[in-house]
């Protein structure tokens, strides 16, 4: 069975403790770890290591002995309560190995959770457990953690609840921070507030942001695409602070809004255009991407493209103008742009 969006997360908050085996995938091998974590720990608990009911298996050692898979789940363990597998790093040559695990597995043996890297709808590893009435697969893409997942890791932090003010703070972050650093960051206020019973403010999120907070070219490209203009000079700052040149910015948005407007041109809609693209995009990013082309139509499209390209040649000219002051100017006019 597949899951996605809202029934994923809930899923891994809350798994079905009858579920033969959970598969979670994805590009960013961080947030794989992160919901690999979460989903664990929702199922054996935060002792399960220590009382020796999770194993670990690596998948290069799985293609060398197929058995251990099979082993590790028919085995009995030594404390009581549920037990888990744990598969790291398995991909499509693990597929036949996997379809013979699912098929031997039987109600008592312990629950098989895998992760792997990106895989495509025709994966054989996606397949064998989709196509697995017992077992879950779920794809982990790129998008920002939700307000569940930052309630969660709040409550985890043993934070007191949070306000509408410091919620919109922390989804903020959430867009310019990968997750891993997100957790830290509110693992650090809970301790930075420990015994403190004050309201949490702006300066407590700030005293525990990382002393660097990385952005990348797409965050500033998605920003003036969703008319976020508040966000642009802040984003602008990180990645000038990362070195990254105006020029490399421009040309960034300048490809992210050719995407767009081929999207909102194509005779089939925004979906088939992003579907078939090269490489195609699928998954939330493409329902982003979607929302984004729809939202601005094809005429507002072509005046980005129209303020990009001359900001492009104004930044290639032989006049020296404020080179980050041009690309500030056009994305927060590009910002502004609004479908009528």
């Amino acid at each position: 069975m597949k899951l996605a969006g809202a029934q994923a997360s809930a899923f891994i908050a809350k798994p079905d403790a009858g579920r033969a085996a959970v598969l979670l995938y994805g590009m960013d091998a961080m947030r794989v770890s992160l919901k690999r974590q979460q989903l664990i720990k929702a199922l054996v608990g935060p002792k399960a290591e220590e009382e020796m009911r999770l194993e670990r298996l690596n998948g290069a050692d799985l293609r060398k002995e197929p058995a251990l898979v099979l082993d590790g789940l028919k085995a009995q363990g030594f404390f009581p309560g549920p037990r888990v597998v744990f598969v790291e790093g398995a991909g499509d040559g693990l597929a036949d190995v996997m379809t013979t695990a699912l098929r031997e597995w039987s109600k008592g043996d312990a629950t098989l959770v895998v992760t792997a890297g990106s895989l495509n709808a025709r994966s054989k590893l996606r397949k064998a457990f989709e196509g697995d009435g017992k077992s879950v697969a779920i794809g982990i893409y790129d998008d920002p953690p939700a307000r569940a997942d930052i309630e969660r890791m709040a409550a985890e932090a043993n934070l007191p609840a949070l306000s509408k003010s410091n919620m919109d703070d922390l989804l903020t972050l959430a867009r310019t921070l990968d997750p891993g650093e997100l957790s830290q960051t509110i693992e650090k206020l809970g301790l930075y507030k420990f015994r403190d019973d004050t309201p949490i403010s702006g300066d407590d999120i700030d005293a525990c942001m990382p002393a660097t907070s990385d952005a990348n070219l797409d965050d500033a490209a998605h920003a003036i695409a969703e008319g976020r203009a508040g966000e642009v000079v802040p984003t602008l700052k990180r990645l000038a602070g990362q070195g990254i040149n105006p020029t490399a910015l421009c040309i960034a948005a300048t490809r992210h809004f050719r995407s767009l407007h081929a999207a909102a041109t194509h005779p089939q809609g925004p979906d088939a255009a992003l579907s078939r693209a090269r490489p195609p995009v699928f998954g939330p990013r493409k329902d982003r991407l979607v929302r984004q082309a729809q939202r601005l139509g094809a005429a507002h499209l072509e005046k980005a493209l129209t303020e990009l390209m001359n900001t492009d040649l104004a930044l290639r000219s032989a006049k020296k103008a404020p080179e980050m002051a041009l690309v500030e100017r056009a994305f927060i006019r590009i910002a502004m742009l609004k479908r009528s």
